[in-house]
């Protein structure tokens, strides 16, 4: 089986609280991009975007291990969920722009 339709969900401030949404499809691959302001509305964004389909779902910027077993118990497991990681040498980085 292919991947033609995933999620992809991002913390960013001033999104909305139900996500600011932003589809690219390639006609192959539907990918649905939500920013939510908070961690925990991306648990009623993944319910909803397991709904709409996605085979899969991205986390990143402000999600971690948690968060991302949090998203796999709302869903109920239903796609796999996986998280976004840097490695050592940018912790440092990524640290100064979350803080």
């Amino acid at each position: 089986m292919a991947l033609t339709h995933w999620g992809f969900i991002y913390t960013a401030a001033g999104s909305a609280a139900d996500g600011d949404v932003s589809v690219v499809d390639t006609g192959e691959c539907r990918t649905v991009l939500v920013g939510v302001e908070k961690p925990e509305q991306a648990l009623a964004v993944a319910r909803r975007l397991v709904g709409e389909g996605v085979q899969l779902i991205e986390l990143c910027g402000g999600f971690g291990p948690v968060w991302a077993g949090r998203v796999i118990e709302a869903t109920d497991g239903a796609v796999p969920v996986g998280t976004v990681g840097y490695g050592p040498e940018a912790v440092d980085q990524v640290h100064a722009i979350f803080s």
